[in-house]
């Protein structure tokens, strides 16, 4: 792995762990601590989520345009900021609008990160992306580990590591990364050109493919609000709902020398490796269903966990096989704008289903919106082999 993929490797996982002190327990704040309703909190997640797409857009176009490092610095500092305010001012709507900046400030460091492992270490394929996924997950572990222990004394020193976190991002940004950035930027000649007619079948599989993508996260992001709620409900502690995430983290990084000889041995292609991991999705939320206490949920999240090691990374590799030359950035975009667009449905359709209908009624209707995503993966590259199989035909 090449020494510059290292640095963003390392950053990714501060960058996440710093944000894994926070995210799992904003459901849990705002629903125990701000006396809101799961509804409300579905709400205020969704705007963060909201607030974070349209980073993660802009993030993505300003990589094309001017670089990685100067997006990436754009977003932490607006992060840093946000979170200096929330150290102060975390009370009702203050917490709400300081999410909300945050959520757009870490939006916009994505895509550039995604976009650069990619550029970086071209030869690499999936396993760039892969890294980067592992030091995400590296951080979630270590994140919210501490997060649950650290919420278990005050809520306070949560919002302070969360800062201090990304201050230390910012010190590996402005030291790290201000080199690998002129390697990613395209002339900005291609930039003024129009996107050849022949890429709009590459953008229509991305789409349809990110569908799929979204409605995955929908599935997922409950585990971060109407789950993690639902743990306070049947006695799990704040401890044991962090050890949860712990576990998923510390899985992803010993589960590889179990997940990638499986790819290999078995040659699953891009598409089948995301189909196999919506499956076990699926097999995860109905033991979750199940449950009724830790030892039902902890079973529940190594499944689920399996399930990602498949899914989260081979979207992104994807994307960047698609990517036309100088969009690479705005493809990332994409990807990453439509799985925090499933962060930002999912908590308010999770609190809806759960306060009129119940718990029961959400594990149904995530496994049928998961059935759809299997279909949906299943067709998204077929506008692209119909349009090979036209040039082969009027070629010959």
């Amino acid at each position: 792995m090449p020494r510059v993929l290292w640095l963003l490797v390392i950053g990714m996982m501060v960058n996440v762990t710093g944000s894994s002190f926070l995210w799992p327990l904003n459901t849990i704040y705002i629903h125990d601590k701000l006396g809101k309703s799961l509804s409300v909190a579905g709400l205020v997640l969704m705007l963060n989520a909201a607030a974070t797409v349209v980073g993660n857009l802009s993030g993505g176009v300003l990589y094309d345009k001017i670089g990685g490092y100067r997006s990436i610095l754009l977003g932490t500092i607006m992060t840093v900021l946000a979170l200096a305010g929330l150290n102060i001012w975390h009370g009702w709507p203050h917490y709400v609008i300081f999410l909300a900046i945050i959520g757009l400030g870490t939006g916009m460091i994505m895509p550039s990160m995604y976009a650069m492992a990619g550029s970086v270490w071209k030869e690499g394929g999936r396993r760039a992306f892969n890294a980067v996924y592992i030091a995400q997950n590296v951080g979630v572990a270590v994140g919210s580990a501490l997060g649950g222990f650290v919420a278990s004394l005050s809520f306070e020193y949560i919002f302070m590591a969360n800062l201090w976190m990304f201050v230390a991002f910012l010190f590996i940004a402005v030291f790290g990364y201000r080199h690998i950035s002129n390697q990613s930027i395209p002339q900005a000649s291609s930039l003024k050109q129009p996107v050849p007619k022949r890429n709009k079948h590459k953008l229509i599989a991305l789409l349809i493919l990110c569908t799929a993508f979204l409605l995955c996260w929908v599935g997922y992001v409950q585990w971060m609000s109407t789950i993690a709620s639902y743990t306070q409900d049947i006695n799990i502690s704040l401890k044991q709902y962090g050890l949860l995430w712990t576990m998923n983290g510390a899985l992803i990084v010993l589960g590889q020398p179990i997940v990638s000889p499986v790819i290999k041995k078995s040659s699953l292609h891009l598409k089948g490796q995301i189909i196999v991991g919506i499956i076990i999705f699926i097999l995860s939320f109905i033991i979750a269903g199940a449950a009724d206490g830790f030892k039902g949920l902890a079973a529940a999240m190594i499944i689920l966990t399996f399930g990602e090691m498949f899914v989260w990374p081979a979207v992104p590799t994807i994307a960047n096989q698609l990517a036309p030359k100088g969009r690479e950035g705005f493809y990332q975009g994409i990807v990453n704008s439509t799985g925090t667009g499933g962060r930002m449905i999912g908590p308010l359709l999770g609190g809806i289903l759960v306060d009129f209908y119940g718990m029961s009624m959400l594990f149904i209707v995530l496994i049928v919106l998961l059935v759809i995503a299997i279909l949906l993966t299943i067709v998204f590259d077929r506008s692209l082999k119909e349009s090979s199989n036209k040039k082969l035909s009027a070629s010959t």
